[in-house]
């Protein structure tokens, strides 16, 4: 390889540098982020399950039976994250503990913004919910991604 003004006088003169390699997918980061993907929306269906049936079958208070929908995708979502999604990850003993945080810290992002979207925005209970797990599905992804299974793929 030339020299820096070598490369420049090349690029100026319109000749190619292509010595560069070529950005490829990581097959198995997609393989992961899919898995992630299906565990997120088996949990998104639990968690509007269950909201919606003490909600509507129990007449149960929308911010309870919020954050009883979610405990209940939270379980889910470690054990199938864990179990499938991440069975790469050799894990330790804070890998549960890690979870739990970021789940709480998406419980409590949660239960603000639905009330937010139902009292301030005045939006249906139902739809403050699903909007609402829309923004936490993303931060909990995101947190839990890139420190309760860290991996090196």
């Amino acid at each position: 390889m030339g020299s820096v003004e070598e490369t420049v006088n090349r690029v100026m003169d319109g000749a190619t540098v292509v010595d560069a390699p070529k950005a490829k997918l990581n097959p198995a980061l997609v393989r992961q982020f899919v898995k992630f993907g299906i565990v997120g929306i088996s949990n998104t269906l639990l968690t509007l399950a269950v909201y919606t049936a003490l909600l509507k079958g129990f007449d149960m208070w929308y911010l309870a039976a919020s954050a009883i929908g979610y405990a209940v995708g939270m379980v889910n979502g470690f054990v199938w994250n864990s179990k499938w999604t991440f069975r790469g990850h050799a894990g330790d003993a804070l890998t549960p503990v890690r979870w739990f945080v970021v789940q709480g810290v998406g419980l409590i992002a949660d239960l603000g913004l639905v009330f937010l979207f139902v009292h301030e925005a005045g939006l249906d209970k139902l739809l403050g919910q699903v909007c609402t797990t829309a923004v936490v599905t993303v931060f909990t992804f995101i947190a839990n991604r890139a420190w309760t299974f860290r991996m090196h793929l």
